[in-house]
């Protein structure tokens, strides 16, 4: 009897506008899956370009291209920097290809998985970082979508036939050119979480009401008998918590009590006492977030809060720089008011007898708007002194309409040093005395050119 041969079907995806930071990692999560991976971007920047040509797929030449287009594809994956009307796309329409979002793949290729999806406006690359640091200290295999660069990670997309479970951080931002949907509305989870709503993204949801309204759709889409964890000392979570804990399974958390130790913090829980290298009742309040999500996967309290004495934050969260006695320097990603009032005072809780010196650059497009200003009003009150930074250049090129340095100071309230150029930033910095102090520099870009390390290096020669 002639026994015939199994042929292995290699599927073939196509993505336009492949460099973008979270394309890319998932179209190098495909190719090491086996996928023939193909794709295509007007412009490629560092560090996706080294990444994709490492990978082998980097495209062979910049630009759209509909003959990279043919009806032998089985997917295509529309990236957010495409265009609506870009020739690629529209030569996939005309095939009647099966033309996905970032989001939509990542469902399909989790489909028959339990997903666990991390919701809110701030915490989410840490609450998802906290849980994949425990679940890589047990030794669990899981599937996982991050959204910044890990420390330890080459690739923030895993995606695998044999993982049953599937970690993705849920992005409230919208899906592609031509899907105006929340990512996190596709992703249907089994356990979900929300870790706190502060009005962002104010480009796509101009509205307060409107972008809270995001996060109680994302409730809806939870699969049945599924499981809402919601941080109750959020007004407008624990208001989603009350609302459906008579449809699904809602399981509350908040701040647990701590100590603040020299090094991080002393946690009590159910009896135990457990040293962290993390600090700041926000950073807490997201690791016990993390932990209903871990027990919910099979990982007990005791279990996750031991392998969590090693973590020592998430990249760019609360990240520390350059420290010598009586000096540290820290960098955060924060830049929206929430995040800039819980990240300032849990340094100055950490360090109370340290002046904190705060700095901040305005940089998104929410942040640079006019209207917005008002939201931060006191989100650095904790500091002892407080710099913020932005560029006109930046606003100009956003399109934004001009704003002073007087409306700025108006919208932070006060007693805030306002700066526009680099040059006067670096001048303040280095002009003050560092000797028992704190300098925190909280930023989703860089003060247009700033580097830390070599700030850092440069005051504590100056300490010396």
């Amino acid at each position: 009897m002639e026994i015939g041969l199994l042929k292995i079907i290699e599927m073939k995806v196509h993505f336009i506008a492949i460099g973008g930071s979270a394309m890319h990692n998932l179209a190098i999560a495909l190719s090491r899956k086996g996928y023939q991976v193909t794709g295509s971007d007007d412009e490629i920047f560092e560090p996706s370009k080294s990444r994709l040509n490492k990978e082998g797929i980097l495209p062979a030449s910049i630009g759209w291209d509909a003959n990279r287009i043919n009806d032998e594809l089985d997917a295509v994956i529309l990236g957010m920097h495409a265009r609506a009307d870009n020739p690629e796309l529209n030569k996939a329409k005309e095939l009647g290809l099966s033309i996905y979002s970032y989001p939509e793949y990542l469902y399909e290729q989790s489909k028959q998985k339990k997903r666990i999806v991390i919701g809110g406006s701030h915490g989410k690359t840490t609450i998802t970082s906290m849980l994949l640091h425990a679940i890589n200290e047990i030794g669990m295999d899981v599937d996982y979508m991050v959204g910044a660069q890990l420390e330890g990670y080459d690739c923030m997309v895993k995606l695998t036939d044999e993982a049953e479970v599937m970690i993705l951080e849920g992005d409230e931002y919208l899906s592609s050119p031509i899907d105006r949907r929340p990512k996190f509305h596709l992703y249907h989870p089994h356990v979900a979480i929300i870790s706190g709503i502060a009005w962002d993204h104010i480009n796509v949801f101009p509205t307060y009401e409107g972008y809270v309204s995001q996060f109680d759709k994302f409730c809806q889409v939870i699969e049945k008998n599924g499981t809402l964890v919601y941080n109750t000392e959020d007004k407008e979570v624990n208001s989603l918590g009350e609302k459906y804990k008579s449809d699904i399974n809602c399981i509350p958390y908040q701040t647990p009590d701590y100590d603040v130790a020299e090094n991080g913090t002393i946690l009590r829980h159910d009896g135990n006492v457990y040293e962290l290298q993390i600090f700041g009742g926000h950073n807490l309040q997201n690791l016990m977030g993390a932990m209903q999500l871990a027990f919910a996967i099979g990982i007990s309290n005791d279990a996750f809060l031991t392998a969590m004495s090693g973590f020592t934050g998430a990249g760019k969260r609360l990240q520390k720089v350059n420290e010598t006695k009586g000096f540290t320097l820290y960098k955060d990603f924060a830049h929206s008011p929430s995040k800039l009032k819980a990240t300032t005072k849990a340094v100055k809780e950490q360090y109370p007898d340290r002046r904190v010196v705060a700095c901040m650059e305005l940089h998104t497009f929410s942040s640079l708007k006019k209207e917005f200003l008002p939201e931060y009003k006191d989100s650095m009150s904790a500091a002892d002194e407080a710099l913020v930074y932005y560029s006109p250049e930046v606003v100009k090129h956003k399109k934004l309409e001009p704003i002073s340095k007087d409306l700025v100071a108006q919208g932070f309230g006060g007693n805030v040093h306002i700066m526009n150029k680099t040059e006067e930033v670096l001048s303040f910095i280095k002009s003050k005395n560092w000797n028992n102090a704190v300098l925190l520099m909280m930023s989703s870009g860089n003060f247009d050119g700033i580097d830390y390390e070599s700030l850092g290096a440069e005051i504590i020669e100056g300490l010396e």
